[in-house]
């Protein structure tokens, strides 16, 4: 692994969001350290107590006596593990911070490579789990279904299968750190701030102990909040859809009109069908204005979420 020796040590923080993983948190600390022996970089683990129930915060309290690189924040409730990450990340004081799960579904072991890409200029490094024939085929196909559609509606294009396993420069945790909005996918921000990234292959562990705290219905909301937060297709959408039916109403009413009173084509539309028709073209109307509304509102979604108008990576000394 190419990973240079350097006279002042740069630090590494760690970013571990979990929720009742009192089994996990030892075994993660003990990997990250023997991880970390082999590297020439000091490290501080910060661990982010989401509001846990069991005996996880206890346990961390004891790592901390016994290890200085230990660090502990702690939730007063369950808040979210988007929220948890956002937290450690506004902790870290390394020069480049990596996101990781508790449950050792994410490797600690391929953590050097990550840093050798850091190394060699990428200021994001993304962990992009390997498809396993293992996952539950409703989650596979959602999966499928989810980057589909998230790719054809967002701005900012997403890899398939990218996670929170990843690590990013001081330079865009600064920028990460000044988006305030309250909804939030953590891996589609990063995405939207940009810079230079690589990607890291990885295949996931089976969870060892506890059970994940993400089930189906959590997947569904927070694809859905990916979709909302993400785009403003979805906010769009009535719009659009009363274009194509004010279109396809207005071209089949014209048909109608010219067959009823200039030349007789055949088709002989009976009086329901021809109001049918004119109430689809009323519908497609109400849908337009209503899509209208939707971009006066998106204009105010953007303008309150406060995101930056541009993000710059590096300037000419003045």
């Amino acid at each position: 692994m190419n990973i240079p020796e350097t006279t002042v040590k740069k630090k590494i923080s760690i970013i571990i969001p979990f929720y009742n993983e009192k089994e996990n948190v030892s075994l993660i600390h003990a990997e990250l350290k023997r991880v970390f022996a082999s590297l020439p970089y000091s490290y501080e683990i910060i661990f982010v107590d989401d509001g846990s129930t069991d005996a996880s915060g206890a346990i961390i309290e004891t790592l901390i006596q016994k290890d200085p690189s230990v660090r502990l924040v702690e939730f007063s409730r369950n808040f979210g593990k988007e929220i948890a990450t956002t937290a450690g990340f506004h902790q870290a004081v390394g020069d480049a911070a990596i996101a990781i799960d508790c449950d050792l579904q994410h490797p600690p072991e391929i953590i050097p490579k990550f840093i050798e890409k850091w190394n060699q200029g990428a200021e994001v490094v993304v962990g992009i789990r390997k498809e396993s024939e293992s996952d539950l085929w409703i989650k596979r196909m959602g999966s499928k279904i989810f980057y589909a559609i998230m790719n054809v509606i967002s701005d900012t294009p997403i890899i398939p299968h990218s996670t929170d396993f990843r690590l990013i420069d001081r330079a865009v945790l600064d920028e990460f750190n000044k988006i305030s909005e309250r909804n939030r996918i953590t891996r589609g921000l990063i995405d939207w701030l940009g810079f230079r990234r690589e990607y890291v292959f990885f295949e996931a562990r089976e969870r060892k102990y506890g059970e994940a705290a993400y089930n189906v219905i959590s997947l569904v909301k927070l694809a859905l909040t990916g979709f909302i937060t993400q785009s403003l297709f979805p906010l769009r959408f009535a719009g659009y859809a009363g274009v194509l039916i004010m279109l396809a109403s207005g071209a089949l009413g014209t048909i109608m009109f010219i067959d009823r009173f200039f030349i007789d084509w055949g088709f002989h539309f009976s009086g329901p069908a021809i109001l049918a028709v004119i109430l689809l073209f009323l519908v497609g109307f109400i849908l337009i204005c209503i899509g209208l509304l939707a971009f006066y509102i998106g204009n105010i979604h953007e303008n309150t979420r406060h995101r930056p108008l541009y993000i710059i990576r590096k300037k000419d000394k003045e």
